[in-house]
């Protein structure tokens, strides 16, 4: 748990100026708990006792002032929450999308990963805002009683404070064990989470092979346990109730047992109808809410964040399995790739073999091959959110293993088949990878990509689009001038184009390799070959490298990938460069 306070004590350091602010607004929100047991009490003993109800009524009108004072501050409390916790709730997505993808990145299979994303980050989101909100109230309304105790007598204060002390420090001995229990539910949850994906995505499988029935045991098996879980879970209940027993309700026989004793040390009858409302009103509620809070928001709060951390990449690092960042080594290639070897999973077949390949700068490379043969896993390396089970990946002469988000957004950009587009302003969608880029800029980019129009049918800088009210080959093409004013030197564009028409695809892919830098592309059509200086042939077993015409006259898998003729594809693995027809490497 040192890690989930850790993280806990960093977001709240975040956001100091929020927690400040929330504090004041909290202290106005108990204003009239701190003043309704000593306006009480001066109303009756002042007011209505001594015969002056109109002294008494005055009273009551001034706490009601406070009620008024309270409602404000209760309501600004709630407005600044999202301040603290949104940032945290952001923080906490980022890791765990960062571990997932470096999951699935290093081959591993995590069933449990669509959890974490939904209904765990979710939770400790919510429980986040509860916990604060509960704790927050707990020390302000327990201090404003503390201060009203003490205000009318400091014998009431003392005869209060020793059975909440006692039922706190018994809720604090048991908090390790309904921590335990918590830690429990959450991992049945996950294993049985883990055994309705495995049965539901075999369902064929169970149904020909005759194994219901094996299936339904096992899955049930794992419904039993978290049942038995949820049970051990349920016994903390009276644990809770005896604390809340202690510390919230004995005070109240407490202090009328006291009450003669108490009225002969001089305290009038409206003080002790004071400390009544301030046990009643102040100190059972805070008490209440915090030991219901905890044992309920807090344990969720704790042990979940705790599995997420187990899981999730650390903050402002990269995502967890990515290899160890090493020195710079200076290739003087656009793009390299030495023995690369990538699949999904460490049973399956392996999707690149061996891979060698080195792109130069301002090399315009097209890679073609049929559906599913590995061209946007290519993409994926090239681009650093893939990671292979060996070999190495340079970019601009450095290595991508190892690399920060914020190194590799300075040396490509990969646009990939669906584009990213989100609910902002269309200023804010072109130049969040160009911060600051002048419109002029992006007026001059536009034209040279013929997207003048777009920019003027989407309704300028300053409209705000929403991803739903475009169509997918406009979105993708603000991804593409997004992709152009960015300054990274490599761009990858994974079938970027295939929702537009072949005109607009071409005049597109044209502009970009007239673009300063190196220009890689997925072909969505075969066309896009005709268009690029080289052209890389995957088609399974063979990888090989040469001009469009070259391939034409070498490969029979290429020329029937164009359409000239059906053939079996060459058990050749060479690559080939394209200046003087040798053998580079294997692939």
């Amino acid at each position: 748990m040192t890690t989930v306070v850790g993280v806990t004590r960093a977001a709240l350091r975040a956001r100091r100026a929020q927690l400040w602010r929330l504090a004041g607004w909290s202290a106005a929100e108990v204003l009239p708990a701190a003043l309704s047991g000593l306006f009480t009490a001066r109303a009756v003993d002042s007011g209505f006792l001594a015969g002056r109800p109109g002294v008494g009524l005055a009273w009551l009108a001034l706490l009601g002032l406070a009620v008024l004072v309270g409602a404000a501050g209760t309501n600004r409390s709630y407005a600044l929450l999202g301040a603290v916790v949104e940032p945290f709730r952001d923080d906490l997505l980022r890791r765990v999308v960062r571990g997932a993808v470096a999951g699935a990145a290093g081959g591993r299979a995590d069933d449990a990963a669509v959890a974490r994303l939904t209904h765990q980050v979710e939770l400790v989101r919510d429980t986040y805002a509860g916990l604060l909100m509960v704790v927050r109230g707990f020390l302000f309304a327990l201090g404003a009683a503390v201060l009203g105790l003490f205000s009318l007598a400091a014998p009431v204060a003392l005869l209060v404070a020793v059975p909440v002390l006692a039922g706190l420090g018994l809720f604090a001995v048991a908090l390790p064990v309904m921590v335990a229990r918590q830690r429990e539910y959450v991992l049945a949850d996950e294993q049985l989470g883990r055994a309705v994906v495995t049965a539901v995505s075999g369902h064929r499988d169970v149904t020909a092979s005759g194994a219901r029935d094996q299936v339904t045991g096992w899955v049930g098996g794992s419904v039993d346990a978290q049942a038995r879980v949820e049970r051990r879970l349920a016994t903390m209940a009276a644990t809770r109730s005896l604390s809340l027993a202690l510390g919230g309700w004995l005070p109240v026989p407490a202090l009328l047992l006291a009450a003669p004793w108490l009225v002969r040390q001089g305290l009038g009858p409206g003080a002790l109808l004071g400390a009544l409302v301030y046990v009643t009103r102040g100190v059972q509620p805070a008490l209440h809410s915090l030991v219901q809070g905890v044992a309920a928001g807090g344990l969720r709060f704790a042990v979940t964040l705790d599995r997420l951390l187990r899981t999730a990449a650390p903050a402002d690092t990269d995502p967890a399995g990515s290899p160890p960042r090493t020195a710079p080594q200076r290739t003087g290639a656009a793009l390299s790739l030495r023995g690369v070897t990538f699949r999904y999973g460490p049973h399956a077949d392996p999707v690149l073999d061996g891979l060698d390949l080195e792109v130069p700068v301002g090399d315009h490379l097209v890679i073609v091959g049929a559906s599913g043969i590995g061209k946007s896993t290519l993409a994926g390396l090239i681009a650093g959110v893939l990671h292979p089970q060996s070999g190495t990946v340079h970019v601009g002469g450095s290595p991508v293993g190892g690399a920060t988000p914020g190194d590799l957004a300075e040396r490509r950009v990969l646009i990939p088949q669906e584009a990213y587009v989100f609910t902002g302003t269309l200023r804010d969608n072109l130049g969040y990878l160009a911060p600051g880029v002048p419109d002029d800029v992006v007026d001059r980019a536009a034209a040279r990509l013929g997207l003048t129009g777009l920019l003027t049918r989407l309704g300028g800088y300053d409209a705000t689009l929403r991803p739903a009210d475009l169509s997918a080959g406009e979105r993708q093409q603000v991804a593409l001038l997004r992709a152009w004013l960015s300054p990274a030197p490599l761009t990858i564009l994974d079938e970027a184009t295939c929702h537009l028409d072949p005109a607009t695809e071409a005049r597109l892919e044209t502009a970009f390799a007239a673009r300063p830098g190196t220009l890689v592309v997925i072909a969505h059509r075969v066309s896009s070959a005709l268009r690029a200086r080289r052209v890389l042939l995957l088609d399974g077993r063979t990888a090989l490298l040469d001009t469009h015409q070259g391939l034409l006259d070498r490969s029979p898998a290429y020329r029937a990938l164009v359409g000239y003729g059906e053939t079996e594809p060459s058990d050749t693995a060479t690559f080939w460069t394209a200046s003087d027809g040798t053998p580079a490497a294997r692939a």
